[in-house]
């Protein structure tokens, strides 16, 4: 079984911090062409979080949240969720729609501009790190689920449990004029890609 989260070192923590910022970056500037507006972002804050603590910071497990995810197959291989407050996911929606839908509920037609922006946000996440590590990558087409934190986070608590009880997440929060939009990347390699990862990085042996 390869390293989990739980035995890497400092250094190996860092740079992989470091490749979460770098692949944040992109995904903004890939979302600022996509609703050709200016979009600023805060600096992302990357963590490794136990799973309890990320359905914390979303809110809790009851909130209501929607969820982009995608496998990612290659070289390395693992899961991308892209999540997202009910809130936040109407006000993207709109932007990219160019409409000003008030009411809560999501129509299919703004559930597929959501899938849209989530495979444009990791598709550039993706290609930042394939350019840093040199690993061929793809992603599979993108599955939307709107649900409770909770209920949308107990499939890759099932999965990841194999390696651990923690995951890579960077929170990033988007800002366009008054409307601030905040994301969640959770970037979740399968057992054996965490080893193939830092050795592309050149921080294991």
């Amino acid at each position: 079984m390869g390293i989990s989260i739980e035995e890497m070192n400092n250094m190996q923590l860092d740079v992989l911090k470091e490749v979460g910022n770098i692949g944040a970056g992109n995904a903004t500037t890939a979302l600022a062409v996509m609703l050709n507006r200016k979009i600023d972002m805060n600096v992302p804050k990357v963590e490794i979080l136990e799973f309890n603590e990320v359905v914390e910071l979303l809110g809790g497990a009851d909130v209501p949240i929607c969820g982009v995810y995608f496998h990612v197959d290659g070289d390395l291989t693992g899961n991308i969720m892209f999540m997202l407050t009910m809130d936040s996911s109407k006000l993207l929606a709109n932007m990219l729609l160019f409409k000003e839908n008030k009411t809560k509920a999501l129509d299919e037609i703004e559930q597929s501009a959501l899938k849209e922006i989530g495979n444009i946000l990791s598709s550039a996440y993706i290609s930042s790190l394939t350019t840093l590590t040199g690993l061929n990558m793809k992603i599979s087409v993108p599955s939307l689920s709107m649900d409770m934190a909770g209920a949308i986070l107990s499939v890759p608590i099932i999965q990841y449990g194999q390696v651990g009880d923690k995951v890579l997440v960077i929170e990033t929060e988007f800002n366009e004029g008054d409307n601030d939009i905040k994301g969640f990347f959770f970037l979740i390699p399968d057992v054996d890609s965490f080893d193939v990862l830092l050795k592309s990085l050149g921080v294991l042996e």
